[in-house]
């Protein structure tokens, strides 16, 4: 069970990405599609989430830019990203509670993708 994230790059201010984070193996449910980010010298914040029941929150620094949803298969999630700004400079990676089979039961595991570089620069 792994998450992968991609989508990353170099972009101008203003610009727009879309990253994309697919869940992958054997997984039988699915909790708190999220997006971190960590900047050079900073701690890694939380940048959006969306709860299986549809439920999203953002960090202030990105609310009405960057918006997170589900995919299909349900087991990929995406943020897209719009006027971007130099200080949205980061690795992104994301993460998700998945309900994986475990020492004969089933329980949700966190995991995180491996992180996918998005740079801001003119």
């Amino acid at each position: 069970v792994q998450l992968q994230a991609s989508g990353g790059g170099l972009v101008q201010p203003g610009e727009s990405l879309r990253l994309s984070c697919a869940a992958s193996g054997s997984i039988f449910g699915i909790h708190n599609m999220a997006w971190y980010r960590q900047a050079p010298g900073n701690e890694r914040e939380l940048v959006a989430r969306l709860t299986s029941g549809g439920y999203t929150n953002y960090a202030d620094s990105v609310k009405g830019r960057f918006t997170i949803s589900r995919g299909n298969p349900m087991t990929t999630w995406y943020l897209q990203m719009n006027s971007l700004k130099p200080e949205d400079t980061a690795v992104y990676y994301c993460n998700a509670d998945l309900r994986v089979a475990t020492s004969g039961s089933y329980r949700f595991l966190n995991f995180w993708g491996q992180g996918t570089l998005v740079t801001v620069s003119s």
